[in-house]
């Protein structure tokens, strides 16, 4: 995934929601519950843990129980003091107080809740890139420090690994083409950051690989659960029993489920974008151009999959009058550069959402050599009257500016195929016509037009076409 790349929009839920599913995540919850409990005779060692005789009723105050208790209530500590809810007062004796962010939890605005369990995400995060505990200790060495290499552990990587795994989660979520809402099958998670793109049938190493990883990944999302940026179903206990131990219970093979299930929440979702944008994606939100003019709601939308940029008008048109809403979007529609078809393709999209009451903006730019031809379809699907009858330059330069925004946003589709098709055979003597429209995308288009029809005859006329108009355009 590029950098340079605009992401699909992420359709985020308000503020508010998330901020109260941020102080309900158990991560969160917990080190909050800490924080307050914390006073005067709470002391912490040197590196801010709390000591090991006052973890017993940590983890009473949180609720725990078991021979895990103690640890758990030391995670949730350092993720107190990771986010600022607590500080150290004294490093020397080993004193803390409560931190300005604890009141924000209660007292701040959504967004600085957000922003408190953002930077807990973070410490969850690296928590998750590092090896198993007893693995850590084992591989000690007589220095106290880690021997890595006997880990089989490189930390960059490891988080590297993770970071991609979350964002092909997070391209799931929000493309089109991807499951949405619905969880996401380990093995698939993990066979997109694994197998190459152009490999066909994997190879057994390979499949190797993304066993590995799916084993990697379930202990991580384990980790990741109780912060709330996933749902997780983890894999099943007993695919991972000695091949000569019975099933405790009869098991379906082909349960998919079996091998782990994992769902980006709407906490989740918000807190990848948050960790994109910082990296430096474009990483666009639905609503995002609500208060933008027209030029930035079509510019912005152009490569938006339809669905997203069905809802991002929508949003747009709710904050104008229909009248002035096509004004504008007309006057933003307008252009020669190589992006404009597509801009009047997105215009002529958000006018179909206005109602009769912006006709009269359709009906004055009828003369318009750009916006005519649009206009005249708006106008005659909402059943106006009297409406000219477009001039053939005009109906032939808006079949060059659909074909043109057509090969913008979707390229050599199936759909495209069809128009195509569907042009050469409905208009006899096309090419011997179109090759003259002064569009700057004509030789474009009929180039694409010869790439793209199946006739063989039919392709070189396109071919012919497209040489004579990049010609007459001195190119």
């Amino acid at each position: 995934m590029s950098d340079s790349s605009t992401l699909p929009p992420a359709r985020l839920r308000p503020e508010a929601e998330l901020a109260r599913d941020a102080l309900s995540a158990p991560v969160l919850a917990r080190a909050a519950r800490l924080a307050r409990w914390a006073g005067p005779d709470t002391r912490v060692d040197a590196g801010g843990g709390l000591v090991e005789e006052q973890l017993p009723a940590a983890a009473e105050q949180l609720g725990l129980s078991g021979d895990d208790a103690a640890a758990h209530a030391s995670e949730a500590w350092r993720i107190a003091v990771d986010t600022g809810l607590v500080e150290i007062t004294d490093e020397e004796a080993g004193t803390v107080a409560a931190g300005e962010d604890l009141a924000l939890l209660t007292g701040g605005s959504p967004q600085d809740v957000l922003g408190v369990w953002l930077t807990a995400l973070e410490a969850v995060l690296a928590d998750a890139s590092v090896p198993d505990l007893d693995d850590l200790v084992d591989a000690m060495a007589e220095g106290g420090e880690v021997d890595l290499s006997s880990l089989d552990w490189d930390p960059d990587a490891e988080s590297e690994f993770l970071d991609g795994v979350l964002g092909n989660l997070y391209l799931l979520t929000v493309g089109e083409d991807g499951p949405g809402d619905a969880p996401v099958p380990l093995p698939a998670l993990a066979a997109s950051v694994i197998v190459p793109s152009d490999m066909g049938e994997p190879s057994n190493e390979v499949l190797e690989q993304v066993s590995d990883a799916m084993m990697r990944l379930d202990d991580q999302f384990r980790l990741l659960e109780p912060v709330g940026l996933v749902e997780y179903q983890p894999v099943d206990e007993a695919l991972m029993a000695d091949a000569d131990e019975e099933p405790a219970a009869p098991v379906d093979e082909a349960d998919v489920t079996r091998y782990g299930m994992v769902r980006l929440t709407p906490l989740g979702l918000y807190g990848l974008r948050a960790r994109l944008l910082d990296a430096g994606f474009e990483a666009p939100a639905v609503g995002d151009l609500a208060d933008k003019g027209a030029d930035a709601l079509l510019d912005g939308t152009a490569p938006f999959p339809p669905a997203a940029a069905h809802a991002e008008t929508e949003l747009w048109l709710a904050g104008r009058s229909p009248l002035d809403a096509a004004r504008e979007l007309l006057a933003a529609a307008r252009g020669s550069d190589p992006g404009a078809p597509l801009r009047r393709l997105r215009c002529q999209q958000a006018l179909s959402l206005v109602g009769g009451e912006a006709e009269p903006a359709l009906r004055e730019v009828l003369d318009d050599a750009e916006l005519g031809g649009l206009a005249r379809v708006w106008l005659t699907e909402h059943g106006a009257r009297d409406v000219p009858a477009p001039p053939q330059e005009m109906i032939f330069w808006l079949t060059i500016d659909t074909v043109a925004a057509q090969l913008a946003a979707e390229g050599n589709s199936e759909e495209l195929r069809a128009l195509v098709e569907g042009l050469a055979r409905q208009h006899s003597g096309f090419f011997d016509t179109v090759w003259r429209v002064e569009h700057p995308a004509t030789p474009d288009v009929l180039e694409a037009m010869g790439r793209l029809h199946p006739d063989k005859k039919v392709a070189k006329e396109a071919r012919k076409a497209a040489f004579k108009a990049r010609s007459q355009q001195g190119g």
